[in-house]
């Protein structure tokens, strides 16, 4: 929705359905093949344009979020060269492997266009962080390189529960575990019609290299995954990105609301969504 003077926009919860460290390049740089979907469910940015920059954060997980030039909200109007003063609705967790800085940032970047009428320079959103090229982009896809390379992938709409249990895991800590970093690629995309499809590519084909790391630093991703596995209904239960958060796949919206409302009544301390991915 956009006004003369007012723009907002949505930014989805990135899920990584699957995601391969192929390698690390001279500066440090991880190479990484992953095929990405978003969710239904994420934070709200409202921006209007301002000649001093400012944010303002709300929402039920707005505790602990930056308001400073390091959220990458401000980076990025500051990147892209604009003065706004944003609104951030935070329905998102932090350091939890869904993207939402780097969501919140593609935000921005949508809602200074919308305000502006000048298009970001896409070549080189990866500078903003390796996540931002994905999460500008917005819907199925895979994502390879350092994050630069964004192609569109022809992906079922899957029901999904995700699962935080509130503990932040920072990313360099757990690419500083990797063992090794030169694993395989992702096995080429086959035409996927229906859930059956995804799941036995996803289960039979990929992994995600993070998800052993991320567990040495936060063992209580265990008990995520082993409750995603164990709700009735669920196809395939996996770690998103770098951790916390973890995904169960199920054949209906309905199987996945009522496996998240049994997982958050087990759980009432977690954070607990059943989406629609895309």
């Amino acid at each position: 929705m956009t006004t003369a003077d007012v723009a907002k926009a949505f930014a989805p919860a990135k899920i990584n359905l699957a995601l391969h460290v192929t390698g690390q390049r001279a500066d440090g740089y991880h190479l990484l093949e992953s095929l990405v979907a978003f969710a239904n469910v994420g934070d709200q940015l409202t921006a209007r344009l301002a000649t001093s920059p400012s944010l303002r954060v709300q929402g039920p997980l707005a505790a602990g979020v930056p308001t400073g030039p390091e959220n990458l909200v401000l980076k990025a109007a500051a990147w892209a060269g604009h003065g706004a003063s944003f609104e951030l609705e935070k329905n998102l967790p932090a350091a939890a492997g869904i993207g939402g800085g780097s969501s919140d940032a593609a935000a921005a970047l949508r809602a200074l266009e919308a305000l502006t009428g000048q298009p970001c320079d896409t070549a080189r959103l990866a500078e903003l962080g390796a996540d931002v090229p994905v999460c500008y982009f917005g819907r199925a896809c895979l994502m390879r390189g350092v994050g630069e390379q964004v192609e569109a992938a022809a992906l079922p709409p899957v029901a999904a529960v995700l699962a935080n249990p509130r503990v932040e895991v920072a990313t360099p800590r757990v690419f500083g575990q990797l063992t090794r970093k030169d694993n395989g690629p992702l096995p080429p995309l086959p035409e996927l019609g229906d859930v059956d499809g995804l799941v036995a590519y996803l289960a039979d084909k990929t992994r995600n290299d993070l998800e052993t790391p991320a567990l040495a630093l936060a063992p209580v991703i265990g008990e995520v995954l082993d409750r995603l596995w164990a709700l009735d209904g669920a196809r395939l239960a996996r770690m998103s990105g770098s951790g916390a958060t973890c995904f169960a796949l199920f054949d209906d919206f309905g199987a996945a609301d009522r496996a998240a409302a049994t997982l958050q009544a087990q759980r009432p301390d977690w954070w607990v969504s059943a989406v629609w991915l895309s």
